[in-house]
């Protein structure tokens, strides 16, 4: 059974940062995509950064400059360094992992449990 286990979030002061932390558990063949998605009150689920096994990063325009998302492989573990945050950035965070079963296999979605990151002006 696949797990995503995050850790990190917490409340915070406008211009201050966090990091967060999602570790994945479980037999797996590949887990070529790692990545952060938020969701706020009443809004929907949004992408803020994700990254391959090779390191390509793909940000959302409002967090650019700011976030920076990191993986290592070998701890199966992906982090994302939040600085200068703003109010408008708190929100639940999800890990997300593309994962395939095996060689033969195409990816599917895991989700951790969430972690609420809150920014105060």
């Amino acid at each position: 059974q696949v797990q995503l286990v995050e850790s990190g979030g917490g409340l915070v002061q406008a211009g201050g940062s966090l990091r967060l932390s999602c570790t994945a558990s479980g037999s797996f063949f590949s887990m070529p995509t790692m990545g952060w998605y938020r969701q706020a009150p009443g809004k929907q689920r949004d992408l803020v950064a994700d990254i391959s096994t090779g390191g390509s990063t793909n940000y959302a325009d409002s967090v650019k400059g700011r976030f920076t998302i990191s993986r290592d492989n070998a701890k199966k573990t992906v982090y994302l360094l939040m600085n200068s945050l703003k109010p408008e950035d708190t929100a639940v965070y999800f890990c997300n992992s593309k994962i395939a079963r095996s060689l033969s296999s195409s990816t599917i979605d895991y989700w951790g449990q969430g972690t609420q990151v809150v920014v105060s002006s």
